[in-house]
């Protein structure tokens, strides 16, 4: 059975400090909702404070995909897209309204528009070829390749431009993976504050989370053994938190440079946005500026 059949899914979704969990739980409370999340990193165990969990708002307000794989573990957006049909299944049986929540633009798209690019297998000699190429270089390569039909990069990180070009090479010479039919109806909402707030936001999250312990979050997940190069790959706050218990920043430095590097992912994942209506999703953007009446606007819509 799939239980994506008749599905009738509300969808949030904004960039970071926007205000997207907090919308979610007060809608679930609304609605009788669930709410499966759309973090790519939130689903690890251990990564808290850096991944902004905020577990506590969710209160009585099931959740999923949030501490499913351990820290140091690769996911994946197949193995996310195959946890979302089960999650859709439990929420389901229990007669509630699934909303999807989270600002993994990639992870989004994958549900509602279902491409099989996941299926590409690893090139381990091209992404040993490509690992030491800086962003814009990646990017350079990226655009030279011509793109698959459907398939929409995320270009945000080093490793999923990595993975963009292994999929649009490997399709130069192999039959290319055609859109899943998928039956799940969604309606989108999207939350993008002013970019003044947006950064003031960002900036005092950032020292609020420093402040609760996010970096002997980082040193635990150092000394129970996880490689420091994984933490690296897993990016912001892991990265430069990583690079600064290491002795290859001081503390200065850090701040500053993870504050900017924040900064900088809100706008790509602003961009990515973007680039799914122009692949045909209908996002509404939410022109409210209180919790209440984004909920009134939703519920009005949805």
């Amino acid at each position: 059975m799939n239980h994506t059949d008749d599905v009738r899914l509300l969808v949030i979704l904004g960039p970071t400090a926007s205000g997207k969990t907090e919308l979610a739980v007060e809608l679930a409370r609304r609605i009788n909702g669930a709410i499966i999340s759309a973090d790519s990193r939130q689903v690890y165990r251990g990564m808290d404070l850096g991944t902004g969990k905020d577990l506590n708002v969710y209160g009585d307000v099931p959740y999923y995909l949030i501490d499913i794989v351990a820290a140091g573990e690769r996911y994946n957006v197949k193995r996310y897209r195959e946890d979302v049909q089960h999650a859709l299944g439990l929420i389901s049986k229990q007669g509630k309204q699934p909303i999807l929540c989270g600002g993994t633009g990639l992870y989004i798209q994958s549900v509602l528009q279902g491409f099989n690019y996941s299926s590409v297998p690893v090139n381990p000699e091209l992404r040993n070829a490509l690992a030491t190429l800086s962003l814009n270089a990646l990017r350079e390569q990226l655009d030279q390749l011509p793109l698959p039909r459907g398939f929409i990069p995320d270009t945000s990180t080093a490793k999923r431009l990595v993975r963009a070009i292994e999929i649009a090479s490997w399709c130069l010479h192999n039959p290319r993976p055609l859109p899943a039919s998928t039956s799940i109806k969604a309606t989108i909402f999207g939350l993008n504050p002013p970019v003044s707030i947006r950064r003031q936001r960002i900036t005092e999250r950032l020292r609020q989370r420093l402040k609760a312990g996010l970096l002997e979050e980082v040193k635990h997940l150092l000394d129970s053994g996880i490689p420091a190069e994984r933490l690296l790959y897993y990016g912001l706050e892991y990265k430069y938190a990583t690079q600064y218990l290491q002795g290859q920043l001081d503390y200065e430095v850090f701040l500053a440079r993870l504050n900017t590097e924040i900064h900088r992912f809100a706008k790509r994942q602003m961009t990515y946005f973007r680039k799914m209506e122009k692949d045909g999703l209908s996002i509404h953007w939410l022109s409210s500026d209180t919790l209440e009446s984004q909920c009134e606007e939703v519920l009005r819509i949805f």
